[in-house]
């Protein structure tokens, strides 16, 4: 099932006109070796098993080049593709086709990269009540796009960006003095934003919790620790892990009892899905 975007059309149309401009500068000196009339049908496949994502930006690529190039979809967003698979047909003018192809699949391959690393994550703690959630940490320029590919891979969202919500973290607790601080500035400057506080130790989670935080951030806690974090809170506070959150460990925090987990590797380790155009005629 496709998932809401969470960019609009406008930012959507910049940022593919402006990877379209990378790649073609002044004009696409290849293409224009192929006849102005000549017309092609092509097939877009997935070279390996993938959560496919990125629909719209491919067919904005080749809406720009051309709008009457007609793209017909075997799989939506968020739906897995075996390998060999057709994902897409594209009937239409030839140079737009080619000029096209590598922007398009850039995108797609990027994104549906960033959906299948998710789904993988989501499956292996599909039965306990943890959510996955993602991070800061993500390709320059494609936030909101690697976002909503994380939702169509089964994972949730953290903060879009720096002004969504508010996460004290160490070097800002140290600023203000500390953590009741923070938090009292935090509430009294930005009523009604959610607040979250990170912490490195018991120590500071009490502290947390004494001054009411809704949220909290267990930043690189052993296991054993995580346990003692849920124990003592007792459902005072929402609980979040974060820190070397690898698949062979993933499922063990989750089964601490915590509420959330984040995991930067869901958009910074990526690896593009190998996807192809293949020119039928």
């Amino acid at each position: 099932m496709k998932r809401e975007l969470l960019i609009d059309d406008v930012a959507l149309l910049e940022q593919v006109r402006g990877a379209l401009a990378e790649d073609l500068g002044a004009g696409d000196l290849t293409a224009a070796l192929i006849p102005a009339d000549a017309v092609s049908v092509v097939d877009v496949r997935c070279r390996e098993s993938a959560v496919i994502c990125g629909r719209d930006w491919f067919d904005r690529v080749f809406s720009c080049l051309d709008p009457s190039i007609r793209i017909d979809w075997y799989v939506a967003d968020g739906e897995r593709a075996d390998a060999g698979r057709s994902v897409a047909e594209l009937r239409g003018a030839t140079r737009a086709l080619l000029s096209g192809e590598r922007t398009a699949l850039n995108f797609l391959q990027t994104l549906s990269g960033t959906a299948t690393r998710a789904r993988r994550y989501a499956d292996l703690v599909a039965d306990l009540p943890v959510r996955l959630l993602d991070t800061r940490k993500t390709v320059p320029g494609l936030r909101l796009a690697q976002k909503y590919a994380v939702r169509c891979g089964g994972c949730d969202n953290h903060r879009i960006g720096l002004y969504d919500a508010i996460l004290i973290k160490e070097n800002h607790i140290m600023a203000a003095g500390s953590i009741a601080a923070a938090v009292e500035t935090a509430r009294r400057l930005s009523p009604g934003v959610p607040i979250e506080v990170e912490v490195e130790n018991l120590a500071e989670l009490e502290q947390a919790l004494v001054v009411e935080t809704p949220r909290i951030l267990l930043d690189n806690f052993t296991t054993e620790q995580l346990r003692e974090a849920v124990r003592r809170t007792a459902g005072r506070a929402k609980l979040e892990a974060s820190g070397g959150m690898t698949e062979s460990r993933l499922r063990e925090v989750a089964e601490t009892g915590v509420d959330f987990i984040s995991i930067g590797a869901l958009t910074k380790d990526l690896r593009a899905i190998d996807l192809s155009m293949r020119f039928r005629s």
